[in-house]
This record gives structure tokens, C-alpha cells and sequence, in this order.
């Protein structure tokens, strides 16, 4: 699908800070972020601690934290049931380490995505009975949880809820919950993801037992969970995801530098370092296997389990991509071909893998600009994920039929599912039917919005260290999308990889820029003279110098500056 390209839209408060001094494009790119003063420009510029909210403004937290003393005191044994991604995993590291740093004995247990799904459910309250818990703490699920809840009370056992997903409703009226989306809650930032929820009760706890637990150690975790998970980078996100990258590259944990190392992951360490190579590892071991390796590689203190668990890793990852390749696939089939698309797509087979349908859903709905469902049947089950695209909230457009669902859970961009194999053609003509009068055609047409236009002369290694300044860039806070213009191929491309290319471009100035296109061989005729490109400028560890990775590029009808 062409997308059309448009100039993003520029607050009013950009002109305010390019007042202060500020270049115009940086003035522009920090407004459409939601800074408007040249005090929240500095402090978007310099991340630090003291930028976070107290605690205990999140909603139980202090209540949890004396159940936890309480359980401390009297030799309870706590269960902490997370999720199998990135982000349950580094909650639940954070929570075991630390309540095990304050002598408060802790027993992980992590959902089986192929046998059991998402969430905290029923059988996880009996193991943890089992293991002789009188108090569990889930991490990154639980909010959607009633049945569960209540299971854990029947045998006498507590819950505390820390998630950050939609609350569900109907949890038991005693049960704590700590998730800044209740509709109660009063904390000033709603977006931290379970690992940034865990830093906060984490150090809380620390704090309450008297005890010194390194700011450093929770951060790294903070950081993986809080990019893996793609929440907005804005707000105490980007400060944990900040400082948290600062540090990933001294860590003592021998789990996490055999995962850096295996991945090629150098000593500077950015968000796309942990989106692309670190949180993949860590994921692939929910999605082929089972999470509890992941869990284990950041608990562990010995270096050659670390490095063997590692060695797991990335043979489940290169599985994971493999899977992925085959599902992405078979499901573009079915629509690449159609005329009309329809405003939802939604697929299922048998023989798709559960723990890629939520990455191919996602390449999927990228692709095609539709929200993407896509499921695997287990029987008499299908259970799935969906991912949305910009300005559509698919929890709220799907939320309306939970009650015909046998489960469901996520947020605006991102659900998981599980319905009666048997009701799917039902339900899907419904999504369709209903999609197709809420959405309007416009929101469905491809539009890429970039920030400025630069000369092609601009994009040197000066505006490279600016642009970096800007960095983490995720959620919210991507990185700026460049248009240039009047340039001309120069020389043969050179293709690399699984379809790369390496090219070098000309610029009416007679310099040239290096262009990087990643599955770009196939696009080499979009490259004709003159041409005009939408990129991102970074800096290229193979070159070592900087680059324009092209994100897209069009024949230019004229040589001019572009406006």
C-alpha cells in the first residue's frame, strides 16, 4: 500500500521555544512531544531520577508494601506470577531479587503460553498453594483476573495485583491493585508498563526493610521491560528507559552480559538494541518454550548457566524468526491480493504458531494499515493477538463483545484473545460489518507524517549528535522522520543480507550520502534521478560515519527544494 506523505503537525507551542533558542525543527519535534516550555524541553533533553513521582501516589502501592512487611515478618512464603514477554519477565526479576535481597522467600511462576495463555488464572493460585504461598504478587497481569483472585482467597491466600493493562473489573473488593489505569487512580502518569510498576514498588519495599538495593540493577530491568513493551517513551518512561540504557553496559549480571554478547550488542546500547536484538532473546524463550529460562537468565549469578541459557536463547530466537517468516506469510496470502480490504482483518489456522501470531499481526497491520487479528486453533479454542495501527484503540472496539469471548485483555494498540473455534466466522462478519460504519475511509488511508525537510548537505554528523540528544525513541517518541530531496544515484548499489542494500547518493552540492535500505533490493527502481527520500539519519557502526536509512523514496518531478 502507497502511503501518502504530509508534514506532521506543528503546535503552536514550537514557535515558543524557538523563541528561547531552540532550531526550528528541534522546537517543532519537542512541541509535537507535548514540551512547550524551555524548562520541560530540559528536562526532556536530561533525563534524572528526580523526575520521578513518588511512589506511593500509585494507587495500594503503600498497602502492599505492609502486606509485604507483614509476610517479611512473619516467614510467609510469596508467589509472583508474571507474564512470559519481556516486560513480565524483568517485573518478575525485579520483585524476586529484591524481596529476596529483604529476606522474604519468593517462588516464580510464569504462565505456559502454548498450554495455558495469558494471565493469572485459577490452577496458577493452586500451584502457588502448593508451594506452601500465603501471598501472591502478580506482574504484568492480574487486573482482568476475578476468577483467579477469587481462587487464591478460597484457599486462603492473598493477592496483590500489580499490572498495567485495562482493569477488568470484578476483583474481589479486598484485593490490592497497583495500576496506574484504574479508573481511581490519581497518579500523574498513566503509561508505566509492569517493569516500570515493579522499580517503583521494588525500591519502596527496599526502602521499607531498610535495606540498600542498587538503583542501578532495577533500572536495567525498568529499561528492558519499559522498550520491549512498547509503552510511550515520554514521561517517567523515557526517564526510566534513559537511565536504564546508561547502564546496561556496566552490568555485573553474567546473564545479561552473555545475552548482549551473543547478540552483538557494543558498549553503547540504544532503544533499538533491546527492541531488536536483546528483548527478541528474551522473548523467544515464552514463545517457543517457556518463560522460566528468560526469568532465570537475569536471576542468575553464575556465569556458565548464564551462557548456556543464553546459547538457548538464540537457538529459540533464529526457531521464533523462522515460525514467524512461515505465519507472516501464509496470512499476507490471503489479503495481498484484494482490491477493497476490508477495515479489520482477521485470520486463523490450526497451524499457525501461538507465540508469533502477535509479532505477524502486527507486521501485518503495519503492512496493510488495518487493525490485524490473527489465531491459532487448539480445538475447540483459538486463541490469538491483535494489533492496531495509529488513531484506532482496538480494546475499545473489541471490549464491546468480551462477553462472547472466553478471554481478552491488552490496550489500544496491542489485545489477546482466546474464543470457541466455532463462533470465529460469526464474530469476525461482525468486527467487519461494525468496523466498516465506525471507521471512517480516512483513517484507514496510509499517511506518513515527516517532521522536517532538511538539505541533503544538512544531514552531517552535527545534526546527527542533535538528533541523538533526542534519544531513547520509541512509543510516542519515535525517531524523526526526515524528508530530502534533488539526489541521484551514484554508482552501483551494493545488496547485502536477507534483500539489504548499501548505496551512496549525490547531492546537487556534489557530496555524497551514504543510503541504507533494509529490504530495499526490490525498491531499487524507486531510486531513479532525481529522487526525493523520507529517512531517518544515524550512525552507521559499519561505515562509521553516519547514514539515511530510507523509509521510503519517490521520484522527484523537479530539482527544486521541496517546501
Amino acid at each position: 500500500m502507497k502511503a501518502r506523505w504530509a508534514p506532521a503537525p506543528t503546535p503552536d507551542s514550537a514557535r515558543l521555544l524557538e523563541i528561547e533558542g531552540l532550531p526550528a525543527w528541534q522546537a517543532a519535534v519537542l512541541a509535537r512531544r507535548e514540551v512547550k516550555t524551555l524548562e520541560e524541553a530540559r528536562a526532556f533533553l536530561e533525563p534524572s531520577l528526580a523526575q520521578l513521582h513518588p511512589p506511593e501516589l500509585l494507587p495500594d502501592l503503600p498497602a502492599a508494601v505492609e502486606r509485604l512487611a507483614a509476610a517479611r515478618r512473619s516467614g510467609e512464603r510469596v508467589a509472583v506470577v508474571g507474564d512470559y514477554d519481556v516486560d513480565g519477565v524483568t517485573a518478575s526479576a525485579q520483585l524476586i531479587a529484591v524481596f529476596g535481597a529483604c529476606g522474604l522467600e519468593a517462588h516464580a511462576i510464569l504462565p505456559q503460553r502454548q498450554r495455558e495463555g495469558y494471565g493469572f488464572q485459577p490452577l496458577h493460585a493452586e500451584r502457588a498453594n502448593d508451594e506452601g504461598c500465603r501471598l501472591i504478587v502478580t506482574a504484568d497481569c492480574g487486573s482482568s483476573s476475578a476468577a483467579a483472585v477469587e481462587r487464591a482467597n478460597e484457599l486462603g491466600i492473598d493477592v496483590i495485583v500489580t499490572d498495567h493493562h485495562l482493569t477488568g473489573g470484578g476483583l474481589p473488593a479486598d484485593t490490592l491493585e497497583v495500576n496506574p489505569k484504574r479508573e481511581d487512580s490519581e497518579y500523574p502518569f498513566a503509561h508505566l508498563c509492569a517493569a516500570g510498576i515493579a522499580f517503583k514498588l521494588a525500591s519502596e519495599f527496599a526502602a521499607s526493610c531498610e535495606r540498600s538495593v542498587p538503583t542501578s540493577s532495577l533500572l536495567r530491568m525498568a529499561a528492558l521491560g519499559t522498550i520491549a513493551d512498547l509503552v510511550p517513551l515520554t514521561g517517567e518512561n523515557r526517564v526510566l528507559a534513559t537511565l536504564g540504557l546508561r547502564e546496561l553496559p556496566e552490568t555485573p549480571s553474567p546473564g545479561l552480559r552473555a545475552l548482549m554478547a551473543g547478540a552483538g550488542v557494543g558498549r553503547r546500547v540504544t532503544a533499538e538494541d533491546v527492541g531488536y536484538r536483546i528483548g527478541p532473546r528474551l522473548n523467544a524463550a515464552g514463545r517457543m518454550a517457556a518463560a522460566d529460562s528468560a526469568l532465570e537468565l537475569l536471576l542468575t549469578r553464575d556465569g556458565d548457566v548464564a551462557r548456556a541459557i543464553a546459547s538457548r536463547l538464540e537457538e529459540w530466537n533464529r526457531e521464533r524468526q523462522g515460525t514467524q517468516k512461515q505465519v507472516t506469510g501464509e496470512a499476507a496470502q490471503r489479503w495481498q491480493d484484494e482490491v477493497d480490504l476490508d477495515p479489520i482483518l482477521v485470520g486463523w489456522s490450526p497451524d499457525w504458531h501461538a507465540g508469533v501470531v502477535g509479532i505477524s499481526a502486527g507486521q501485518l497491520a503495519r503492512r496493510f494499515n488495518r487493525p490485524t487479528l490473527l489465531l491459532q486453533v487448539q480445538g475447540e479454542i483459538a486463541k490469538g493477538s491483535g494489533r492496531s495501527i495509529a488513531g484506532i484503540d482496538l480494546h475499545d472496539f473489541l471490549k464491546r463483545w468480551s462477553g462472547e469471548l472466553e478471554g481478552f485483555g491488552g490496550h489500544a494498540q496491542a489485545i489477546g484473545l482466546s474464543v470457541r473455534a466455532d463462533r470465529l466466522e460469526a464474530l469476525a462478519s461482525d468486527w467487519i460489518a461494525t468496523a466498516r460504519e465506525a471507521w471512517p475511509p480516512e483513517s484507514l488511508e496510509k499517511v506518513v507524517y515527516y517532521e522536517h525537510v532538511f538539505d541533503p548537505d544538512e544531514l552531517d554528523g552535527d545534526l546527527l549528535g542533535a538528533l541523538q540528544r533526542l534519544e531513547p525513541f520509541g512509543m510516542s517518541h519515535r525517531r524523526p522522520l526526515l524528508r530530502t530531496h534533488s539526489l541521484r544515484l551514484e554508482g552501483t548499489p551494493r545488496q547485502f543480507g536477507d534483500g539489504h542494500v548499501n548505496a551512496l547518493a549525490r547531492t546537487p552540492s556534489g557530496r555524497t550520502l551514504p543510503l541504507l535500505g533494509w529490504s530495499w533490493a526490490s525498491r531499487l527502481s524507486e531510486l531513479s534521478d532525481p529522487f526525493e527520500a523520507l529517512g531517518y539519519l544515524e550512525y552507521d557502526d559499519y561505515r562509521g560515519a553516519p547514514v539515511f536509512r530510507l523509509e521510503d523514496a519517490r521520484r522527484q518531478s523537479r530539482a527544486e527544494p521541496v517546501e
